[in-house]
């Protein structure tokens, strides 16, 4: 699929938002991927998720692990194409940690997949969870770079839709020297 084709994908299926946003960042936006919307049709989700797999398909992954809310079904998808194992880390009191059952070996490989990265907090926060685990990143996907290719996870990575949407710090933003309210519709105040 073409850069035009994923971003069409998102204006098809209302999941790209235009607005005033709170990103997970705390960083602020005028537009917003809800990547729910796009992942909630399988035929989306195989293809967004076939990108991801098919550029690590040649490399020594165990498994595939995402920061809940947003990463899972991306995890998930891109783990049933490797036929890998899929897990997901969570928050508890604010921190992402593993839950349910879910653990990391000493040694094994991990790929972290995760659904939007603008400044790559959540990704990097997993990928200490993988190290503290025992267990080594060998790469990162994601559907969607807002920083085009900026955000540097020192492994090989990867994203379906490559662009850079215009963000701001609050203290600067115009959007709220306009008085206009900023929504979060992100899960990041999940507990």
């Amino acid at each position: 699929m073409t850069q035009q084709e994923i971003l069409d994908l998102f204006i098809e299926t209302g999941a790209l938002l235009e607005g005033h946003f709170l990103l997970t960042s705390g960083k602020h936006s005028n537009k917003y991927f809800q990547c729910a919307k796009v992942l909630q049709y399988p035929e989306y989700a195989g293809k967004l998720g076939e990108i991801i797999s098919v550029f690590f398909k040649h490399y020594d992954i165990d498994t595939v692990i995402a920061p809940a809310v947003g990463g899972i079904v991306v995890g998930q998808e891109v783990a049933r194409q490797l036929n890998k194992k899929s897990i997901f880390a969570e928050r508890v009191n604010g921190k992402l940690t593993l839950r349910r059952g879910f653990e990391i070996n000493g040694g094994e490989k991990v790929l972290v997949c995760e659904d939007v990265v603008t400044t790559g907090g959540s990704v990097f926060e997993v990928m200490e969870v993988v190290k503290n685990s025992g267990g080594e990143v060998v790469g990162v996907g994601m559907i969607v770079d807002r920083s085009n290719g900026k955000v540097d996870f020192g492994v090989p990575q990867i994203s379906a839709l490559q662009t850079e949407v215009v963000t701001y710090e609050p203290e600067e933003c115009p959007l709220c020297k306009e008085g206009i309210p900023a929504v979060k519709p992100g899960s990041r105040g999940l507990t």
